[in-house]
C-alpha cells in the first residue's frame, strides 16, 4: 500500500455503509433537517457567480478572473464537504445531485464522499493506512521511498510547501492512485469516474465554447490555486496523539478564511457533530468552547495567521507516525 499512498486521499479499505454512518458513542448528534435554506442559497449563488466570472474571461483581466474563480471553486469545495455530511436536505439523491458538479475537474464527488466519510471514523484518525486524509507514514512504508519522493513529502510538512507544492502533488498523487485502482477494477471506482467524466463535458464545453478559456488556463490558474486554499484549512487540522479527541485541532477567530471554509476551522466541533449546519458553527462553538478545549487537550490556534507564524517554513510534525499506527481506544 505504500506505493499507492496518495497522501490526502488514498483509497482506504472498503468500509460498510453502517460503519461509515455509525456515530461515535460520545457524540451528540444534531437533528437532520429537511431543508437548510442558507446552504441551498449559497450553492446556487456560487454556481451563478462561477458562471458569471468565467464568462468574463477575455473581457476582464486574467489577474481578476483567476483569483475570483479560484475563490469560488474553493468555496464550492467547502460546500461539497457540507453535502458529504448530509446537508442541505435530508434526501441523499438530491444532495448528491447538488454536490456532483465537477468544478475542480479532478475530484469525483462519489470518491470524495467515500474517502472523507472513512476519515470520519474518528478512532482511526491520523492512521497511515486507515485514515485516507492522513499525512503520516509507517516506518516500513517510508523506507521504500526514494530520496526525491521523501524530499517532496518533507517540503509539504511546512505550510508554504503544502500550498505551493502540495496543491499540485495532491492532485497528481490522487489521480495516479485512482488510475491504478481503475485498472484493477476496485469496487465503485470505474462507476464514479465514468459518471464524473461525463459531468465534466458540460464544464469543459462552457469554458471552451462560451468563455473562450483554454482548459489549461482554468486548471493551472484557478483549480490548482483553489486546491492550495483548501490545503491551508487541512494543514494543521490533525496531529497524531493517543487520545482520539486530542488529534483534532481548532482554529479560532478566523473571519477571513473561516467563512470560505464554512467554519470547518472549528474542527473539533465538526468531528463531534457533522450534522451542525455551517451557519450555526460560531454560536455553537461559543457555547461548547471550554468543553471542546478540555477534550482536545488545548490543541487550538488563534487564527490562520497563528498557524502561518508557527509553520510557514517550520514542519508541522514528523512524517513518521509516532506509534506506527493510530492506537485503538479502549472500549
Amino acid at each position: 500500500m505504500a506505493a499507492d499512498k496518495g497522501l490526502c486521499l488514498t483509497p482506504p479499505p472498503i468500509a460498510t455503509t453502517a460503519a461509515l454512518d455509525a456515530p461515535t458513542p460520545s457524540r451528540a448528534h444534531s437533528k437532520r433537517r429537511s431543508f437548510e435554506i442558507p446552504t441551498l442559497l449559497l450553492i446556487f449563488a456560487t454556481w451563478s457567480a462561477w458562471l458569471g466570472v468565467t464568462a468574463a474571461y477575455g473581457h476582464w483581466k486574467l489577474w481578476v478572473v483567476a483569483p475570483l474563480t479560484a475563490l469560488l471553486i474553493s468555496l464550492f469545495s467547502s460546500l461539497q464537504h457540507e453535502i458529504v455530511h448530509g446537508h442541505p436536505t435530508r434526501w441523499h439523491a438530491l444532495n448528491r445531485a447538488l454536490g456532483m458538479v465537477p468544478l475542480t475537474l479532478w475530484l469525483p464527488y462519489d470518491r470524495y464522499r467515500t474517502l472523507h466519510r472513512q476519515h470520519h471514523i474518528d478512532a482511526r484518525l491520523t492512521d497511515p493506512l486507515d485514515d485516507p486524509e492522513s499525512f503520516y507514514w509507517r516506518a516500513e512504508d517510508w523506507a521504500q521511498l526514494n530520496p526525491v519522493m521523501r524530499g517532496f513529502l518533507h517540503v509539504q510538512q511546512t505550510l508554504a510547501g503544502r500550498i505551493l507544492v502540495g496543491a499540485f502533488w495532491r492532485i497528481g498523487a490522487f489521480v495516479y492512485t485512482e488510475a491504478r485502482a481503475f485498472v484493477r477494477n476496485e469496487p465503485g471506482i470505474r462507476s464514479a469516474w465514468l459518471q464524473h467524466l461525463v459531468l465534466c463535458v458540460p464544464i469543459v464545453a462552457w469554458l471552451k465554447l462560451v468563455c473562450g478559456m483554454p482548459v489549461w488556463v482554468y486548471f493551472l490558474g484557478m483549480v490548482v490555486p483553489a486546491n492550495g486554499i483548501q490545503l491551508i484549512r487541512s494543514f494543521a487540522e490533525h496531529r497524531a496523539r493517543d487520545a482520539v479527541r486530542e488529534r483534532i485541532a481548532i482554529v479560532e477567530d478566523s473571519w477571513i478564511l473561516g467563512p470560505m471554509f464554512l467554519f470547518n476551522n472549528l474542527h473539533s466541533l465538526h468531528h463531534e457533530d457533522p450534522l451542525i449546519p455551517w451557519y450555526e458553527y460560531p454560536a455553537r462553538y461559543r457555547m461548547a468552547r471550554e468543553r471542546l478545549l478540555r477534550s482536545n487537550g488545548g490543541l487550538v490556534y488563534r487564527t490562520y495567521f497563528d498557524v502561518m507564524r508557527r509553520y510557514l517554513f517550520t514542519p508541522h510534525d514528523r512524517l513518521l507516525h509516532p506509534t506506527g499506527r493510530a492506537p485503538v481506544p479502549p472500549l
